[in-house]
């Protein structure tokens, strides 16, 4: 599977603006002719937003992504709030939604947790013969739960609203992900400002072993991998460096005698 990574400048709340600018960023690329699969940042028509009225999903948001597969034959990861819940949402080429997962760690430090609501499960589904496993931004940081995942996972995505001034950090925990779990980890982060705030981007995906497959930089535009996101890599990194079986449980997770 061909992956391909869109970061671009959220227009602040401006759902229209921000179609208008994927759309002409998709239609123009010289290589969208190979893409597989694209990802889109956290709350990609709204940008992070406590306002949750300019983030919420209305049906024809949805249509937009659902056209956006069906008429270029690509699998579609964005991010968008149902129901009071910061979402990653999948869809196939034909634009069936494949996979929902909501945030279950909300960034309290921005007052997230004040106005979202935390989902309360994780999600494995399979893409095309990938197994993925969705992540929300801030849930990055928190390693348990690609732990958790690791055996029945070839591949984490985490679209995110990063600031700048904690870029490497982000670029950090997603090789992080990536080489504790022996799978692949992509990330996609915005760009541009949000009042005060910088994001710089850094949409990267990192192999089972830690080698970059995409470095987006801080640039506008969609960027996509040479090479594809290939299953048996992970298997047989897995099976050369067999790690992952050797893991323990931790005190606090052994059944009470």
């Amino acid at each position: 599977m061909r992956l391909a990574l869109c970061q671009y400048d959220i227009k602040w709340e401006d759902k229209a603006a921000n179609k208008k600018k994927i759309t002409e960023l998709l239609e123009s690329h010289p290589r969208k002719a190979e893409i597989d699969w694209i990802i889109f940042s956290e709350m990609t028509l709204s940008g992070f937003t406590m306002n949750t009225a300019a983030a919420e999903l209305d049906d024809s948001d949805r249509q937009f992504f659902v056209d956006l597969a069906q008429r270029n034959n690509i699998n579609i990861s964005y991010g968008g709030v149902e129901g009071g819940y910061n979402k990653l949402i999948t869809l196939n080429r034909h634009g069936d939604r494949v996979n929902e997962y909501s945030k279950i760690h909300l960034y309290a430090f921005g007052g997230e947790d004040k106005h979202y609501k935390a989902g309360d499960r994780q999600s494995v589904f399979e893409l095309e013969g990938l197994r993925v496993m969705p992540a929300v931004c801030f849930d990055l940081r928190f390693p348990y739960l690609f732990w958790n995942k690791a055996r029945e996972v070839d591949i984490y995505i985490a679209i995110a609203a990063w600031p700048a001034r904690r870029a490497e950090h982000w670029m950090t925990l997603l090789r992080a992900r990536a080489v504790e779990n022996q799978a692949y980890c992509a990330g996609v982060d915005r760009i541009g400002m949000e009042g005060k705030l910088e994001y710089s981007g850094n949409s990267m995906c990192f192999d089972p072993l830690g080698k970059v497959v995409i470095d987006s930089g801080a640039a506008e535009g969609i960027f996509i991998s040479d090479t594809k996101i290939d299953k048996d890599l992970v298997a047989k990194t897995r099976e050369r460096f067999p790690f992952i079986g050797e893991r323990k449980a931790f005190p606090w997770q052994e059944e009470k005698k």
